[in-house]
């Protein structure tokens, strides 16, 4: 299966750099999982950060209250696009 990511942010709120920083994790991590990752500039909504796969909402901002600590998301992805895949010390309680 092929899995794409879409980071959509808010450029007016200049996350472009957190964006871009989570993109880079889940490409390193991920790197035989996912096919890509997008940043999208949100245009009309501002205060906008989501993360999805494939149209699956991960994260969103308003929804989780704040942004995601990059451990909580990755392990979000992984139970997203590869249930059986060991993440090392991000594993560990």
């Amino acid at each position: 299966m092929n899995f794409k990511i879409l980071i959509e942010y808010c450029p007016g709120c200049r996350w472009l750099l957190r964006s871009s920083w989570m993109a880079q994790e889940i490409l390193t991590t991920f790197e035989k999982e996912v096919d890509e990752v997008t940043l999208k500039p949100s245009k009309d909504i501002s205060g906008v950060f989501q993360i999805s796969c494939n149209q699956e909402l991960i994260w969103c901002r308003k929804r989780d209250n704040g942004f995601p600590d990059i451990k909580e998301l990755k392990k979000r992805i992984r139970d997203y696009v590869s249930p059986q895949k060991k993440l090392g010390h991000l594993d560990l309680p």
